[in-house]
């Protein structure tokens, strides 16, 4: 193992030691009470399977017959979870040819942020992943169950699946992807048009004309955002088959990995000879793979909540300074569109996940001594799936990449360290991508401009107000303010600034898509302006430096001069689109450095 790998693996089992005893002792008490329908009265059981086929029906009699959960996102909302309206009859079927049954026993919710960017519906989104996970404990806790499946890609939504999932560890558990849309126009058009429009040279019409040649058919959108780094995460843990995460939708191979995975989900059951169950793979090992994936692909900043919150549903305590010091000696071996030009076709095509892992595990970067749902050790993920007629069979990956524009070697990587980094300074603490983000443009030292929302800065932008060198200050944004919405729709205006040869940078306690690019933004603030942290007295002129080399923030202005200012005035919460119904998540919420979750207390 590399040394400072190692290092940070032991800090986090040390730092986790009591939290992931209690919660291995739980699953192992859950475990050995063994599924509830054994202990279930006739009239609970039969229930559970009153409107089964009578085939199934009469093998669900017998107590001991293999049962598994599917739990599905699916809508027509997401274009990579429509595939999914087909799913729960291939696992249904899969699971009979192996003795077994499969039940649809719950749906969760699963809001597309692509719909939401830059309208008050962003404001649930981040909380969205906490009513997954908890709509996913609803489905399991029919307690009928020896394994289950989780059908979910996008966003918050394998975050939620996984917290839900995690509360029921003694539960064999595979994630179950459906892959991305075949590619459309080049993600240079798309972001051409773009910039076009902010700019208010291209029409509406013209703007949605490459919109819909770009976001074109079904499955995940293909530039390598939240919901494409949810699947490389999930390979790095060991939650999906190998090489499942990028075969695209409605094809022979995926439908056969989708069969495959309910046929694996009976065979690692409890009582067989390959029990893995969720608690046994996911452990501190197998979430630091899951950071040195990101890192090495330049995956979202999202995760940067998201897998801290999904650590501590495990019992694992993950900090910032953990991402910081990996992403220190994490290559950058991937360029996929934002931090390149091709998408996650090109990538998956270049050699994929099976590259990626094999680098990681060669240079010692990743741990190859962890439980996965294909078996012990992560070596098993250097290998593609493939169909040999009808036959499922997997094949050693590429040792060496297809192409060096998307995927190089960690002995020559894009970057010698890895997309994320953590800043700090008077303003607090935060984190940027800096995998998109150009070395000329990753110091930027200028005056503040501050805007209390988003619309406030899109409005000065086309007053034409924002042509000089600036900081934008977009605070108010953080969990407990208004939901940590992403601000998206910002990229644009402040790339348009940036282009014409201005110094511009965003200093924001909220986030930013995982699709964030060229312009440096200071991200997840903490402590957020809506509790009293520092964002909440700055103002205009102030000052401001980003250096995301030296990994600071910091304000031109004496701390305690700064602190001894007027606070600003927080915004009252404004009722509509469902956001009234989420005061108690925006109450509840930790800090961003915490994973600014609503369903955990944090000291």
């Amino acid at each position: 193992m590399h040394p400072v790998t190692a290092e940070v693996t032991q800090r986090i089992v040390e730092r986790s030691r009591e939290a992931r005893a209690d919660y291995l002792a739980r699953m192992e008490s859950a475990r050995q009470a063994g599924p509830g329908r054994g202990k279930l009265s006739c009239a609970n059981w039969a229930h559970a399977f009153a409107a089964q086929p009578d085939g199934d029906k009469q093998r669900m009699r017998d107590p001991t017959a293999p049962n598994v959960a599917i739990v599905s996102a699916y809508n027509d909302m997401l274009s990579a979870h429509q595939p999914y309206e087909r799913f729960p009859d291939i696992l249904r079927k899969a699971a009979r040819e192996v003795g077994g049954t499969a039940q649809y026993a719950g749906g969760v919710p699963a809001m597309c942020d692509g719909v939401t960017q830059g309208r008050p519906g962003m404001e649930l989104s981040l909380f969205s992943r906490d009513v997954i996970a908890m709509s996913t404990a609803i489905a399991l806790t029919h307690d009928a169950f020896d394994a289950a499946l989780m059908l979910g890609i996008c966003d918050k939504i394998v975050p939620g699946l996984f917290i839900g999932a995690a509360a029921f560890g003694h539960l064999p558990t595979i994630f179950v992807p459906g892959g991305p849309m075949t590619s459309g126009i080049s993600n240079a058009e798309k972001a051409r048009t773009r910039a076009l429009y902010a700019e208010g040279k291209v029409t509406r019409e013209e703007l949605l004309d490459s919109e819909m040649k770009s976001y074109h058919g079904p499955g995940t959108c293909t530039f390598y955002g939240t919901a494409n780094s949810n699947q490389m995460m999930m390979e790095m843990t060991g939650l999906h088959l190998p090489g499942a995460a990028f075969v695209s939708p409605n094809t022979p191979l995926r439908d056969a990995l989708t069969a495959a995975a309910a046929k694996r989900a009976i065979e690692i059951r409890d009582g067989g000879n390959d029990y893995a169950p969720f608690a046994a793979v996911i452990d501190e090992k197998s979430l630091v793979n899951a950071m040195a994936g990101l890192l090495a692909t330049g995956g979202s900043t999202n995760h940067t909540l998201h897998i801290l919150a999904m650590a501590r549903a495990a019992g694992v305590l993950v900090t910032w300074e953990d991402f910081n010091d990996l992403s220190r000696v994490t290559p950058l071996i991937a360029r996929v569109y934002p931090n390149g030009s091709e998408d996650v076709n090109a990538f998956h095509a270049a050699g994929g996940m099976a590259f990626v892992t094999r680098q990681l595990l060669d240079a010692g970067l990743a741990h190859a001594d962890v439980q996965t749902v294909a078996g012990t050790g992560l070596r098993r993920y250097q290998q593609e799936p493939f169909l040999d007629g009808d036959r499922l069979v997997w094949r050693e990956g590429p040792a060496a990449s297809l192409d060096r524009e998307i995927l190089r070697p960690v002995d020559d990587p894009f970057q010698a360290e890895g997309g994320i980094r953590m800043l700090s300074g008077p303003l607090g603490r935060g984190v940027i991508k800096t995998s998109a983000v150009k070395p000329e443009h990753r110091i930027v030292e200028a005056p503040a401009l501050v805007f209390d929302d988003q619309d406030e800065l899109l409005a000065a932008h086309k007053r034409g107000e924002l042509n000089r060198d600036f900081v934008a200050v977009v605070r108010f944004q953080g969990p407990q303010a208004n939901g940590m919405p992403e601000l998206h729709s910002l990229t644009p205006a402040l790339g348009v600034q940036q282009d014409k040869g201005f110094k511009v940078a965003l200093v924001t306690d909220g986030r930013m898509s995982g699709a964030s690019g060229k312009v440096p933004a200071a991200i997840h603030m903490t402590a957020e302006a809506a509790v009293g942290g520092p964002l909440a007295y700055v103002r205009d002129g102030d000052v401001i430096r980003l250096d995301a080399e030296a990994g600071t923030l910091d304000i031109r202005v004496d701390p305690r001069e700064l602190m001894a200012r007027p606070r600003a005035a927080r915004p009252a919460s404004t009722p509509g689109y469902g956001r009234e119904l989420f005061g108690w998540m925006r109450r509840a919420a930790g800090p961003a450095d915490a994973g600014a979750c609503s369903l955990f207390e944090v000291a």
